[in-house]
């Protein structure tokens, strides 16, 4: 459509000037009160341009808008042909996935998560759950990985808690576990040099870390879907099952080749007592890991204090920062101010191990007469897998030892060592998380109290009766060989319990996506 605006003759006079003379001719008044007709003239004239101008716009715009209004009327009825060439339909359906995804993860305000605490009264889900979890701390503490695995499961399905209650409790659990094995791992010393059981260089490397990664983890615990830690657990659990039990093999394997050659020792050292007719019976050095062990010295023999308030000082200073953040609201400036002060805390500490271990001012000392020179991206890499089991700790409501049993034999030290050392470590994370999840009122307390009584009696029992079975079969790896068993079974259950969840969530149609952190429910 072609739009004319037929011009006006500049030379004749306006018509809205014409009107004002009349009117003023009429009044025989001045033209625009004192001003001039020529003043009064060329007034009236700037106005009229403007106005020819605004005509010319609006015309223009009037233009625009009709071939606008034209050309969509046109375009719409060739849409489902244009839809086809210039979008394909495989594009259209991956969009149409892409906001689904994004739905299902995140919606503001979505969330899921109900507590549920049942009624603490006598009965044979308390019993079954007692005992399943004295098994599993029993075997947990020996393999120092905490037994978490086998306590979540038995929390949601035996006693009826959600799974993150279960975690928080399954922490309560670890810690009284926990406690238990290393005081009686205090008391005992390295089954081959003369040290206490506890390495505490290697505690200080790995414990700022795993206590910083717990705090990263308990934050995880409250925005991560269920089904998301399910994920996560069984792919790391499997990886680090299959990883103990070969390294349990091995072990085994030097175990019997040192068997062999003790016995060959003996029998030709008999021999040759017996051909020089000295009539002494000869009697063996005890073989095995155990044979420093069985004597017991005084607790305070055994404990590094300077180690040990460097240690304290971590722990400290992390309880100082979460029970000030309880003051503060929620994803205040405040609340990340203290949130972020945990890192130079934890990294203080761990510094100046690993440089002191560099500059070879402190050792490993656990690993014998084998030389630790690690390098820097050596000590980098193993300080970021203690950031990773503790995440994984705070995340799942697992001991770090899960991760940090298998580094440590990686590292080469012996099963008893690293056993006795990823224990201690987790009794500073684990009695940290708790902490943690009480402020975030998490669990209830007379549950908690009851389950990590049934805990410490059961570390200490299993400590007993696998150091008894190791003194007698003169065989470490037995420990390495519970390590793989613990994850594996952890694996399995939390697994499954993870996916029954997932399915009644599809079924039931629920929100699966990410929590509010800042508004926790």
């Amino acid at each position: 459509m072609k739009l004319h605006i037929d011009r006006l003759d500049a030379r004749a006079p306006p018509p809205r000037l014409t009107l004002v003379r009349a009117a003023a001719a009429a009044s025989k008044k001045p033209l625009l009160g004192n001003y001039s007709e020529a003043a009064s003239r060329k007034f009236l004239g700037s106005r009229y341009s403007c106005f020819v101008r605004a005509v010319k716009m609006s015309a223009g715009a009037a233009a625009l808008a009709l071939a606008w209004a034209v050309f969509t009327e046109v375009a719409s009825a060739e849409r489902p042909l244009k839809d086809e060439i210039i979008k394909p339909k495989i594009f259209v359906e991956q969009e149409a996935i892409f906001a689904r995804v994004i739905n299902f993860l995140w919606q503001a305000g979505g969330s899921s998560y109900q507590p549920v605490w049942p009624e603490m009264k006598f009965g044979w889900k308390i019993v079954v759950g007692s005992v399943v979890g004295f098994f599993g701390a029993a075997l947990g503490s020996v393999g120092g990985v905490g037994g978490g695995g086998i306590f979540v499961p038995m929390l949601a399905l035996i006693v009826g808690f959600d799974p993150k209650s279960s975690t928080a409790i399954s922490k309560c659990m670890i810690m009284g576990a926990a406690g238990s094995t290393v005081y009686f791992n205090l008391r005992l010393r390295h089954p081959t040099l003369d040290m206490p059981l506890i390495d505490y260089d290697l505690a200080l490397l790995f414990q700022p870390m795993l206590m910083l990664g717990i705090s990263i983890g308990v934050a995880f615990n409250v925005v991560f879907a269920d089904w998301m830690v399910t994920v996560l657990l069984i792919i790391l659990f499997l990886g680090t099952a299959a990883k103990a039990l070969m390294k349990g093999v091995e072990t085994w394997k030097k175990e019997t080749m040192m068997k062999k050659e003790a016995e060959n020792m003996l029998e030709s050292e008999t021999k040759q007592d017996v051909a020089e007719g000295s009539g002494e019976d000869y009697k063996p050095l005890p073989s095995g890991p155990a044979s420093s062990q069985d004597e017991e010295v005084p607790i305070t023999r055994n404990i590094y204090w300077k180690e040990l308030s460097l240690l304290m000082y971590v722990w400290v200073a992390f309880l100082i920062v979460q029970i000030v953040k309880t003051y503060t609201e929620t994803c205040s400036t405040t609340f990340w101010i203290m949130n972020s002060l945990q890192v130079p805390i934890a990294l203080s500490v761990t510094l100046f191990e690993a440089i002191c271990l560099r500059k070879g001012t402190r050792v490993i000392a656990s690993k014998g007469k084998e030389i630790t020179n690690w390098k820097l991206h050596q000590i980098f890499l193993y300080c970021s897998c203690g950031i990773v089991a503790g995440m994984v700790g705070g995340l799942l409501g697992l001991g770090g030892g899960f991760i940090l049993g298998p580094l440590f034999l990686e590292l080469g030290i012996p099963p008893q060592v690293a056993s006795a050392t990823s224990t201690f470590a987790m009794l500073f994370s684990s009695s940290m998380s708790v902490v943690q999840y009480y402020l975030l009122n998490r669990f209830p307390v007379p549950y908690a109290a009851y389950f990590v009584v049934v805990a410490t009696i059961a570390a200490f029992t299993g400590q007993h009766v696998v150091r008894k079975i190791i003194a007698v079969l003169g065989r470490a790896s037995i420990i390495i060989f519970i390590l793989a068993l613990t994850i594996f079974v952890s694996a399995i259950s939390l697994g499954g319990v993870g996916i029954a969840n997932m399915v009644e969530k599809m079924e039931n149609r629920e929100y699966m996506g990410f929590e509010n952190f800042c508004v926790p429910s």
